[in-house]
């Protein structure tokens, strides 16, 4: 009887618009930049600035389209239901398929990030014990409730948003009283000579930063007051965070010592670039604070992502489309526990490889955006097939329903184009085995 109860019991709407921001902003990180810079800055060749530009306009597309289709599907499965409305169910599950390539990893390198800042400040301890440590706290967070955990979130995003604004004030002062390390446009320009190839082989990987906005979608069935309000928060956050990450990529930008040229020739060293061009210019205290903060905050941004890939698997479960044991609900605290342990567990061992490997944060940032990318294309496509083709809502609005949806994927296809050979290798492995699963159930649906 308590089995049925479980499996019966709903997920609880107990979110307001300030829990879905923080989420939102949890998940993205206002500081999501720091992990990445030194990547990106040898990747763009210096434009590390434009980069995030490009990307803030890459990613609105993708946001209007969400806020186009959590009001026709406002369900916990987020562009796996939209898909399925818009598109079908086999298209579906595939985005579905691919979201979850993008929910299980991005936690996972938002742990090793956490890992990685509290081994620099506690280097006698691993990289990987931190990291593991983090997937448990995080975890338990979880475990308790969506409200819990959306309470001791905004604690930790309001400490984030102080240490940043704390690094944009000392930056400005270093620049007024020293001036910058590099020329005053590089970060838009570049060091070297410029080119769009390789900012777009960059935007590839800091869409990475930007993923979260998206998984607020993923609290559809849990928030008060309709989804006209997950579409709010959608719009906001990436607004929010795309003016975050200009400014203080362009700041840490002016401050670098080493030029792009060199970060590129030693890997290595891209990790901690952020924290270098801090601990040079401003001082250890600042390169201090930041780890603490980012060490804190990626746990947290974890948080967000392991919550929202609970809910994925959750509603794909409960679509019949992974196994049923995965979409049970805690009636008590309202979340779908046996989902969420099935990321972490997934997670943890993603997070843990990676920070035992020297190279491990670099496999990592280069696979996780391909399912993501390859979703929010589906995404744009339901927005055409649920409003232009199929026309559910009456005659649509052409600029809302196909221009800016074809240009979202148009530009989304481009980026993927331009992503790392083993991104794409990866994604068209996860594409082909999510294809064998959707043939298998095809087939016993069919028996």
């Amino acid at each position: 009887m308590a089995g049925g109860a479980t499996e019966q019991a709903g997920l609880h709407r107990t979110l307001g618009f300030r829990d879905l921001v923080v989420y939102g902003l949890l998940f993205i990180a206002p500081m999501a930049p720091v992990g990445v810079f030194g990547t990106l800055d040898a990747k763009s060749d210096g434009a590390v600035a434009l980069v995030y530009l490009v990307a803030t306009v890459v990613m609105a597309f993708t946001a209007f389209s969400y806020a186009q289709m959590v009001r026709v599907a406002p369900m916990a499965g987020s562009v796996f239901a939209y898909a399925r409305k818009g598109l079908g169910e086999g298209p579906g599950f595939i985005a579905g398929w691919m979201a979850m390539l993008d929910y299980l990893l991005i936690p996972a390198v938002a742990y090793l990030f956490s890992g990685i800042a509290m081994n620099a400040l506690v280097p006698e301890v691993s990289q990987w014990v931190w990291t593991a440590i983090a997937v448990v706290v995080t975890t338990a967070l979880n475990l308790w409730g969506v409200r819990t955990a959306a309470r001791v979130g905004f604690a930790v995003l309001a400490l984030e948003i102080v240490v940043l604004l704390v690094f944009v004030v000392s930056a400005v002062v270093v620049l007024v009283r020293d001036g910058a390390q590099r020329g005053w446009l590089t970060p838009l320009a570049g060091d070297t000579d410029f080119s769009m190839t390789a900012v777009l082989g960059a935007v590839s990987i800091a869409v990475l930063s930007y993923l979260g906005f998206d998984a607020i979608a993923s609290f559809a069935e849990e928030v008060t007051g309709g989804s006209a309000k997950v579409a709010r928060a959608v719009l906001f956050c990436l607004v929010l965070a795309g003016t975050l990450f200009v400014v203080q990529s362009y700041l840490a930008a002016l401050l670098e010592p080493v030029s792009s040229a060199e970060l590129a020739a030693d890997p290595a060293k891209q990790g901690s670039a952020f924290y270098d061009a801090v601990d040079a210019s401003v001082g250890t205290w600042l390169h201090d604070l930041v780890a603490v903060s980012k060490a804190i905050g990626a746990a947290f941004a974890a948080l967000a992502g392991q919550a929202a890939a609970g809910r994925l698997v959750f509603a794909m479960a409960r679509e019949r489309r992974l196994p049923s044991v995965l979409s049970r609900v805690d009636p008590k605290s309202g979340v779908p526990r046996v989902a969420i342990l099935g990321a972490a567990v997934v997670t943890m061992v993603a997070a843990v490889w990676a920070a035992r490997r020297d190279d491990g944060l670099d496999h990592l940032v280069s696979v996780v955006d391909i399912g993501a990318l390859t979703a929010f294309v589906l995404l744009h496509a339901s927005v055409v097939g649920w409003f232009a083709v199929r026309r559910m809502e009456g005659p649509p609005s052409w600029w809302r329903h196909v221009l800016v949806p074809v240009v979202g994927a148009g530009v989304l296809v481009a980026v993927i184009w331009e992503a790392t050979t083993s991104a794409q290798v990866v994604g068209v492995c996860w594409l082909g085995v999510g294809l064998v699963v959707l043939a298998l159930q095809g087939g016993r649906r069919a028996a």
